[in-house]
C-alpha cells in the first residue's frame, strides 16, 4: 500500500516538473524562481534514489519494481533541465539588466 502512495506522489511531481521547465523555457527569466528551492528538491530526488539503492528488500524486488525508480531519475532529469534552464535564465536577466 506504501508504494501506492509513493508511486501518486512521483507521478504527481512527474506531472509538474515538465509544466515547470516549458515555463522556465519560455519566461527567459528568473523572476518569481528560488534557486534553493529548485537545488533542494534536487537533492531530494537523489536521496530518494540513493534510498532505493540501499533497500535490500527493494532491491531483491527491483525486477518487478524498476518504474518507481524509474520515475526517480525521470523527475531528477526534469529538475536538472530546470537548473539548467535557471543559469541561462540569469545570463539572460543580466544581460537586460545592463541594456536597461
Amino acid at each position: 500500500m506504501a508504494e501506492i502512495f509513493e508511486i501518486i506522489m512521483i507521478l504527481s511531481f512527474g506531472a509538474s516538473w515538465p509544466l515547470n521547465v516549458i515555463k522556465s523555457y519560455k519566461a527567459r527569466t528568473n523572476k518569481g524562481k528560488s534557486l534553493g528551492f529548485l537545488l533542494l528538491i534536487f537533492f531530494g530526488y537523489i536521496a530518494g534514489i540513493i534510498s532505493k539503492f540501499v533497500n535490500e528488500a527493494y532491491m531483491a524486488e527491483i525486477s518487478s519494481k524498476w518504474y518507481v525508480l524509474f520515475f526517480y531519475f525521470l523527475n531528477f532529469i526534469m529538475v536538472g533541465a530546470d537548473l539548467v534552464l535557471y543559469v541561462r535564465n540569469s545570463k539572460l536577466d543580466k544581460k537586460a539588466g545592463k541594456e536597461a
